[in-house]
């Protein structure tokens, strides 16, 4: 079976790869002896890649941990979190050791722990984390090991497009604090889950700007941010504005990015303030 793997490794390299040793702790004295066993298990490496390209018939990954000692581990497992923070594993990965082809494992009792997991032309493409768990013969469970990878889904990258800016209200006489409310709607010929950031910048009106981003949302918190429902495509924010900003006509340049680094059109939207 082919990989697209790009720097294959079962020693500790890779992109941002961390390994946590699990040690025994500080002898203490007690009344009574609760537990005899003690953690004594560490990482000794995992299998690394820093990128894959999903292929049609070719998509699964290979997840391994290795450790020094198995004898006092009862499950080995990991969860995969995708580049928009979604876990794609419903259940926890179970990593086993039984020299079974079936889950990766090439060698029974090794002490390295293995699974397969495919990957979907729909997960979005960008950053990816496994997350790496050890449950000790205590019920103890502690995570041991991360891996970062970047993951292409093999379809052509295309840019998000927005339209239908809406500032309601468009115009502000300011006695008090008044709320105003953005949307913007947002399509991506890759999917939503595509869709890195959607945000405007603010220009006042002699033309400056602090070039801040104010971030918009498409989840439904009409609350925190106005969005009335979660991934329809819109987008929402609201802002305040009261008698401390200049009177004038201000300008709002809406945008989105998707995760592929690509920017949509931009939609300027002015706004007087008096």
């Amino acid at each position: 079976m082919r990989k697209y793997f790009s720097e294959r490794s079962r020693l500790l390299t890779g992109i941002a790869i961390l390994l946590f040793a699990i040690l025994p702790g500080c002898e203490k004295d007690f009344d009574e002896i609760v537990d005899v066993n003690k953690v004594n298990y560490q990482v000794t490496g995992i299998d690394t890649f820093t990128t894959f390209r999903y292929v049609v018939g070719d998509s699964v990954i290979t997840i391994s941990l290795s450790l020094n000692s198995s004898e006092n581990v009862s499950k080995v497992f990991c969860d995969i979190i995708a580049s928009d923070d979604s876990k794609l594993n419903s259940n926890p990965i179970s990593l086993l050791d039984n020299g079974n082809p079936a889950n990766g494992d090439s060698a029974a009792d090794d002490d390295r722990f293995t699974a397969l997991f495919p990957l979907s032309q729909s997960d979005p493409v960008g950053i990816y984390i496994i997350k790496y768990f050890v449950t000790d013969n205590n019920s103890n469970t502690k995570q041991v090991a991360s891996h970062q990878f970047q993951y292409d889904n093999g379809q052509d990258n295309m840019a998000p497009v927005i339209s239908n800016a809406l500032i309601d209200p468009d115009t502000v006489v300011v006695i008090g604090t008044t709320v105003i409310q953005t949307t913007i709607h947002v399509t991506d010929d890759n999917g939503l889950t595509d869709i890195e950031e959607v945000y405007f910048i603010v220009y006042k009106p002699d033309g400056t700007t602090n070039n801040t981003k104010t971030t918009m949302f498409d989840d439904g918190n009409i609350q925190a941010y106005g969005d009335v429902t979660a991934g329809d495509g819109i987008f929402s924010r609201t802002i305040q504005v009261n008698q401390s900003n200049n009177k004038g006509t201000y300008r709002f340049e809406f945008k989105a990015r998707d995760r592929g680094g690509l920017l949509s059109n931009s939609i300027n939207y002015s706004v007087l303030i008096q």
